[in-house]
């Protein structure tokens, strides 16, 4: 079948979630100049992403993925990205304490801008427009014009995306992330809070640490590791014309890769197995992750397992679990069964903030941190119980001080969401939030740890 496969052939299946262009010469236009455009990632990058992920597979890593719900033009600033690559910088260091294994670092950013919606339109005090589908295609704002999908915004959203790729690397290269600086990591609303003095006190050790180190002979001159940090991208592969046209032959292998980022997933309701996202993502060779809601069945994920990584690749696909709370507990073991049973090398990895999305009293979409924290302790049950490694999780968060998702040690209350509700589409954790939980999640990386110690001590 990979012979059959064309960065185009796509076009031959159906498709869902896709935007209708108006104009088709200025779609045209516009496919044209990203087509020759140069590679926002390197193949090679995608190559050591999936060693990486091949790590975790093998039980010897994990992977942290996070990131806002969708990028947007009007919030682009240096700072937003810092904070962002920060937060997740400390969620790392702690993750990295209780797996004491490195942790895979992969940021839902510089091209996370188109959003599946549930619904084509959207009504507002009687009026029906087109649903706001991400920066990519259409804007936010409520009006017939913003609303129409407008080709030229896929040119911005790569510049937009080439710039934040740029202040990455810089940040994760030249210093920023050197690991002397952990403290440094630690922003004024965070540092005061509860999980800022614990991390405050997990930095005063690793400083300590570090010291001894130095005086071994091992600095951040002599030892890449301490000064710099591996960070790859992802996306969702959601917006298949310009996905297409930044799909390049890499020179080395010969084999096609989407060079908009270094991983792609299928969202939940584009997995269908004979339509247009499984058939264009089954052809590049750019590790891969697949949404996993409560509506897949075990035979077709192993059909699909089958079609996106049929020389079943360690590092290849990563299986991106969200539930729901209330659903994890009946719906993740048959999966879990089915995937151990058939032999398949996967990721696991936690979504739990997909399924976990309600409307509060107050009237914003929300998502209460009781709900997320019970999915992730229910992924490590469900992981446990089947012999199989909880290998990441998948989180929507920023490194900004929202009021969006309600609960946490902030004790953020339906009446006070409106106070800093920032997001365009969906709520997203805090910095404080995100870090809360990545000390749940370090601690039961911990238990899985020490668990592993007896078994193999027995």
């Amino acid at each position: 079948m990979q012979e059959n496969w064309t960065p185009a052939s796509w076009r031959t299946k159906p498709i869902r979630q896709a935007p209708t262009y108006e104009d088709a010469a200025a779609l045209d236009d516009a496919l044209k100049t990203i087509r020759r455009y140069p590679p926002l990632v390197f193949a090679g990058e995608a190559r050591r992403l999936k060693d990486r992920l091949a790590s975790v597979a093998r039980g010897e890593a994990f992977l942290l993925q996070g990131g806002d719900c969708a990028e947007s033009f009007g919030e682009f600033h240096a700072d937003n990205i810092r904070d962002t690559f920060r937060v997740l910088l400390q969620m790392a260091v702690v993750l990295t304490y209780g797996a004491g294994s490195p942790v895979v670092k992969v940021g839902r950013i510089a091209g996370q801008f188109a959003k599946p919606r549930s619904s084509d339109m959207e009504t507002v005090d009687g009026v029906s427009l087109p649903s706001y589908r991400g920066d990519i295609i259409n804007g936010p704002d409520f009006d017939a014009a913003s609303r129409i999908p407008d080709p030229n915004r896929m040119v911005t959203a790569y510049t937009q995306a080439s710039a934040t790729l740029n202040l990455l690397r810089a940040f994760a290269q030249g210093g920023y992330a050197d690991l002397h600086e952990v403290h440094r990591w630690n922003m004024d609303f965070v540092a005061a809070s509860a999980q800022g003095h614990e991390y405050a006190a997990l930095a005063n050790r690793l400083t300590e640490t570090l010291q001894f180190m130095e005086a071994c002979g091992l600095t951040s001159e002599t030892t890449p590791q301490i000064r710099e940090t591996e960070f790859f991208t992802s996306h969702e592969a959601l917006l298949l014309p310009f996905e297409e046209a930044m799909t390049r032959v890499d020179s080395t292998s010969g084999d096609w890769y989407d060079v908009s980022a270094h991983l792609l997933w299928i969202g939940d309701r584009t997995r269908d197995l004979d339509e247009a996202h499984v058939e264009f993502l089954r052809g590049v060779k750019n590790p891969l992750g697949l949404k996993c809601g409560p509506t897949m069945e075990p035979d077709n994920l192993i059909r699909l397992m089958e079609r996106l990584n049929p020389k079943d690749e360690a590092g290849r696909l990563t299986l991106i679990c969200r539930m729901g709370a209330d659903q994890a507990a009946a719906k993740l073991p048959p999966l879990a069964r089915a995937v151990q049973k058939s032999g398949r090398t996967v990721v696991w990895s936690c979504d739990p903030m997909h399924g976990n999305t309600v409307k509060s009293s107050s009237g914003f979409k929300t998502r209460p941190f009781e709900l997320i924290r019970r999915e992730v302790a229910t992924f490590f049950e469900v992981m446990r119980a089947e012999g199989a490694h909880p290998g990441g999780i998948h989180l929507e968060m920023t490194g900004k001080d929202v009021t969006e998702c309600t609960g946490g040690a902030q004790e953020i209350t339906d009446e006070k969401l409106g106070d800093r509700y920032h997001t365009y589409c969906d709520p997203r954790l805090n910095a404080s939030q995100a870090l809360e939980l990545a000390f749940m999640v370090a601690g039961a990386l911990k238990q899985e740890r020490d668990a592993r110690g007896r078994a193999n001590a027995a």
